[in-house]
């Protein structure tokens, strides 16, 4: 299974030079818990439930008064869409994220959530268990086998 089979593609937005309020609105009007932080359209970051969460703490400062970019994480941790599920949960797992915004080159195209692969888990599974079994021969293959000269 392929991330580009999973990835939502309704990509939540906010520019770098907001606030932290304006992105917790566009996170709540969206039923989203994360935005992608753009400059000047390019993907440059993210800013999570979790990031929020931490900045308000350890501020103590009102939302609106906190930038965006102070907030965001960063480095953008991105995979491609013709990435398979397992690299993207190896990926999800080395670099701690629940979220992975997919790039095809330079152009975001969606993000892949820890909740998008717990959501296809039963089919992910089915995929690994039929990768698993060997390759078998059609009754005729078998039949052919005693008879066949090298």
């Amino acid at each position: 299974m392929l991330v580009e089979e999973l990835m939502q593609t309704d990509i939540v937005t906010s520019d770098i030079e907001g606030t932290v309020r304006a992105a917790v609105e566009q996170m709540l009007r969206n039923h989203v818990g994360s935005v992608v932080v753009v400059d000047d359209g390019n993907p440059t970051g993210i800013v999570t439930e979790t990031d929020i969460l931490k900045i308000g703490y350890g501020t103590e400062r009102c939302f609106g008064d906190i930038p965006l970019e102070r907030a965001m994480s960063r480095p953008l941790v991105t995979i491609a869409p013709d990435k398979s599920i397992r690299a993207a949960m190896r990926t999800m797992r080395t670099e701690n994220v629940k979220k992975l915004p997919v790039q095809d080159g330079i152009d975001l195209v969606g993000i892949l959530t820890m909740v998008d692969v717990t959501r296809a888990y039963n089919d992910i599974v089915k995929e690994i268990h039929a990768m698993e079994q060997p390759v078998g021969f059609s009754e005729a293959e078998l039949r052919g086998l005693g008879t066949r000269r090298e």
